[in-house]
């Protein structure tokens, strides 16, 4: 799948005197190898993603969850941004 700006991330939490990163939300069926795709999340600079920022994704396809930062954002409007690969922090696996 592509992204579409019409299901961005979504900020959940600000930066309080610009001393923090702020967090975001993502939810997608393309799996977290594609959302870190340099250029995937198009908008990210229109949207207010600055370099540092958080972003938590969840791959609905395969049910895992996983935090990256935002390593770059285009300087040219609306803003393409790259993220790092990711650390998994949640799936949905369970053996009892």
């Amino acid at each position: 799948m592509t992204y579409s700006t019409s299901t961005p991330p979504q900020l959940i939490v600000s930066t309080i005197g610009g001393l923090a990163p702020q967090m975001w939300v993502y939810k997608s069926a393309d799996s977290n190898a594609t959302v870190d795709t340099s250029g995937y999340i198009t908008n990210g600079g229109q949207l207010g993603m600055k370099v540092g920022d958080l972003v938590i994704v969840y791959d609905t396809a395969n049910t895992i969850v996983k935090m990256h930062q935002v390593l770059t954002v285009s300087t040219t409007a609306p803003g393409a941004v790259d993220l790092s690969d990711g650390t998994t922090v949640g799936a949905s696996t369970n053996t009892d």
